[in-house]
């Protein structure tokens, strides 16, 4: 009778061909539409800087590992990554040497420094965006569109500098005033930062990644849920703009929050792996997003939500592992 050999191997059982390398190729191929999309709204200057923010993240991080006598890993897409997501969430107008420092940042202080990519506690382009928040707020809250014919807006644009449609969203909400088109917010035919212009064009690549799995539906969905309900509370207590819901998609397709809650709060280091865990940190992150939002100064707030929530991934985790089976159950009586 011929015998059947079973093959014993440790753990982990589960077999999967996705490697970093495959993951974070994916995460930048969904990222596309949106980097063209800024391209085209904001020509030259939004590709100058998004190619001097991946060039810098690259080089340091390949200088780095070459000084600490380290693998060079610069191959795994993941510092090319950083600098793309650090890109679209700057200004077109941003000096140059500013971008360098902010990629200079994210690689060395937010993730090498930390023992590199699997041990950063916080997003390295975050990181680096909310350094260069800190250090130049004057540029990172200039936002300008550039001189030429634009076959979206159908006119010819001259340079001009003006406020974001978050930013025309809040002050409508305060004072009574205009609010932005929300079609033209929808396509990315407005002011802000490079990536963030466009919901179409970040929904398009956050479908890329879902249909691939590389992330999980729980943080988006909680994440976007639950800054809506905060902003239908808000609108309803405050006797805001309106307290229907139209007015919530305004807040959706301004500012960072859909490329954060797609291609930022679902990083794989900096958040949580638990199922539980998961909605608890999408549940925080719409909280703290609506807080500083609506509470605060400025109009923006998820990369601050989004790095607080980085630092609560441990304490969340260690109230969500689920436990071992049969574990402190009842004994048998």
């Amino acid at each position: 009778m011929e015998e059947k050999l079973l093959n014993v191997s440790s753990s982990p059982h589960v077999r999967d061909n996705s490697s970093t390398k495959s993951i974070m190729r994916d995460v930048v191929i969904a990222l596309i539409p949106a980097t063209l999309v800024g391209i085209y709204n904001f020509r030259v200057s939004a590709l100058l800087v998004i190619l001097t923010t991946c060039v810098t993240c690259v080089l340091s991080e390949y200088i780095w590992q070459r000084c600490m006598k380290q693998p060079v890993t610069t191959n795994d897409f993941s510092a090319l990554l950083t600098g793309l997501l650090l890109a679209l969430n700057l200004p077109a107008t941003i000096p140059l040497w500013m971008c360098v420092i902010g990629g200079v940042f994210a690689i060395i202080v937010a993730k090498q420094m930390f023992g590199g990519l699997g041990q950063n506690f916080m997003n390295p382009a975050l990181a680096g965006r909310c350094f260069m928040m800190l250090s130049f707020s004057s540029a990172m809250t200039s936002f300008t569109m550039k001189e030429g014919s634009d076959l979206l807006y159908g006119i010819a644009v001259d340079a001009s500098s003006s406020a974001t449609p978050l930013m025309q969203v809040k002050e409508a909400a305060s004072s009574g005033g205009s609010l932005p088109d929300l079609l033209k917010m929808f396509l990315g035919t407005t002011t802000g930062t490079i990536g963030e212009t466009s919901a179409a064009a970040i929904l398009l690549g956050a479908a890329y990644l879902l249909v691939r799995r590389i992330i999980d539906w729980k943080i988006p969905a909680c994440y976007i849920g639950s800054f809506m309900i905060f902003n239908l509370l808000y609108s309803c207590v405050s006797g805001g703009m309106a307290t229907s819901p139209y007015p919530v998609f305004f807040e959706l397709c301004g500012g960072g929050l859909l490329l954060g809650a797609f291609f930022m709060a679902t990083d794989y280091v900096t958040s949580p792996i638990t199922p539980k865990g998961k909605i608890i940190f999408g549940i925080l992150l719409g909280l703290l997003t609506g807080l500083f939002r609506f509470f605060g100064e400025s109009a923006e707030g998820v990369s601050f939500a989004i790095i607080i929530g980085n630092l609560c991934v441990p304490l969340i985790e260690r109230f969500t592992v689920p436990k071992a089976f049969g574990k402190e159950g009842k004994a048998n009586e």
